[in-house]
Parts: structure tokens; sequence; C-alpha cells
């Protein structure tokens, strides 16, 4: 029976700045790490783009981590502006050895709450959107046989506060607590929102197909049992209605063993906070999960600079299936 392996990776604005680091030094650390995931459908995160001198934005970090590797001749799709180019931070990239039959981008401004800032200097007079800048980038693959597997490839927003108009005295200082509270409040908004534009899109698949082969991935920022991840998991003791049972997304992780289930140490505490999602028809082909944590480093320590880990912050994540 065939196999089928899916991973993904938070590169960590991952750039052809001059550094240091120098993009050759973070290729020479990192791409042996893709190359040992061995993926045929690989899901990225934080994929800078590079001015392409002709105003426009292209990949050319990301061909240069790529280069030498089997990646190199996977077919490719990426979040893009209006335009049509990669955004200059944080693009979504699959990367895919079957087919990629089709792709979409997905982000649905009317999802967008309302919301007046209280702690705003000077407050805000009536309330406006709190938009999120991540989309999701969804992509079709052809496996054969008359199958199509649908993968999903988010970034969530992080746990960092929002920012709030007179709440900072420089880049990393806040005037009140509650600045930062309410900062967190909406950053709290982001994250469940694009969960529930996630989750929204998982059941548009499932009224189409209820045995559709799906796998979500990604930086979620949230741990398996916070609200965005549990929202989009859409577990039974979520809903109290057996008959969604079948839409329910299983984490791969729960199979990893509790010691090694991290893919981000922070404040000496492992995290795990990137995860593979998957419908219960690719469940049946499930074998193992594996987190690539050997040499994650602690991202909150003092002088824990790109300069000293110019690798990522993250660890990759890889799930390994059979096909009958």
């Amino acid at each position: 029976m065939p196999a089928l392996r899916i991973a993904t990776f938070n590169l960590e604005n991952f750039d052809d700045t001059p550094g240091p680091p120098t993009l050759a030094t973070r290729v020479e650390l990192m791409q042996p790490e893709l190359v040992r995931l061995r993926a045929d459908v690989l899901c990225l995160q934080e994929v800078n783009g590079q001015d392409d001198g002709a105003g426009g934005r292209d990949l050319r970090a990301l061909d240069a981590l790529l280069a030498g590797t089997q990646y190199a001749a996977f077919q490719r799709v990426t979040t893009v502006t209006a335009p049509g180019a990669p955004f200059e931070e944080r693009n979504l990239v699959v990367l895919s050895r079957f087919p990629i039959l089709a792709h979409e981008q997905i982000h649905d401004a009317t999802l967008a709450p309302s919301y007046r800032r209280v702690t705003a200097v000077p407050p805000d007079p009536a309330a406006t959107k709190i938009d999120w800048e991540r989309p999701i980038l969804t992509a079709t693959l052809d496996l054969g046989g008359g199958r199509s597997l649908h993968v999903i490839n988010l970034h969530l927003k992080s746990k960092l506060p929002t920012e709030i108009p007179g709440q900072k005295l420089d880049q990393f200082t806040w005037l009140t607590a509650a600045g930062v509270a309410e900062g967190s409040f909406l950053s709290s908004m982001k994250r469940v929102g694009q969960a529930l534009e996630t989750r929204l899109l998982i059941d548009r698949l499932f009224d189409a197909d209820g045995r559709a082969l799906i796998a979500v991935c990604g930086d979620f920022n949230s741990d398996i049992d916070d609200v965005p991840v549990t929202a989009i998991r859409g577990d039974v003791s979520e809903t109290a209605n057996p008959t969604l049972a079948t839409r329910v997304l299983v984490a791969c992780e729960r199979s990893i063993p509790e010691p090694a289930r991290y893919s981000l140490i922070h404040n000496g505490r492992g995290e795990m906070i990137d995860h593979i999602l998957v419908s219960r028809a690719l469940l049946a082909g499930y074998e193992t999960a594996q987190v690539d944590n050997e040499i994650l480093h602690d991202e909150s320590i003092a002088f824990a600079t790109d300069v000293l880990y110019p690798e990522s912050d993250h660890a990759p994540v890889v799930a390994s299936f059979v096909l009958p």
C-alpha cells in the first residue's frame, strides 16, 4: 500500500536579510531538518517574500532552502496579495509531491467582529472591525485512484497582545496592565475568529463528501485543549451531538509519548502549538507521528537571538499514513 507523509513546519521569519544570521547560515542548519521529514506534503508558515526588483515579490529565500532537496521539484501554492504576489511577511506555502488540483486562499472579512477599545488613548469613539491579517491556504491534491486529499494550512494569531493606541511607552514596554489585558483579549478574538473560519471550511468539505480526506496543519499558537483547537476539532464532547461524530478531526500528536509532545519551548516548558489534525477517513490509514524537537532551544531565555540560534524556534511535525 502506498505511503503518505504529511508535515508542517513554521520556518520563523524565513528571509534573505543581510543578517546575521545570513540566509546561507539558516539554509545550512534548516535544510537537513526538511530532508529528514521525507514529506510527500509539506505545509510551511512564516515564509517571507523578497523584492523582485519589478514592483512585486518572489520567494527566493525559500527557493534557496529547497534547492537540492526533493521539495524543489514539488508543486507549490502560496498565499498572495491582491495583485497576485506573495506577502512581504508570513506567507503560507503548501508543497506537494502529488498534483495540486485546486487551491484557495480564504479570508472572510464578514466574520470580523466589531469592538470598541476601552483602553485606547483617546478611547475609540465607536466600534470598529477587528480583522486578522492571516488568511487560510487550502489545496486539493490528487492522490491517485480517484482519491483527493484536502490540505488546510494555518497560522493562527500569536498570543502577543495586539497593540492598543497610546498604550505603549516603546516597542517593548506597555503603559498599563489593562492595556496588555485588552491587547491579549483582541489577539484571542483573532485566533478564535480564524478557528471559526477554518471550521466553516471543514464543514463545507464534509457537506460535499462525508468521508473526505482532510488534514489541517500549521502553527495554531494554541495547545490541543485551547479554544481555537477544540473549535476546529469539533469533538462530540463539545457539540454533545453524536450525529456529528464523523466530522470530528483527530490530533495525530495524541499517539506521541507526552514527554516528547512539544514543538516549542517557552520559559522552560514544552508547548505543543503546531498540529496535524485529520479526518476519521484519513485516520484509518494513520501509522505514526513525531515531533523533531531534539535540537529545539528555549526561545524565551536571555540572549536567545537569531545570531545564536539561526534555526527556527519551532520543531517540525510529521505524520505518516498508508493508503489502501
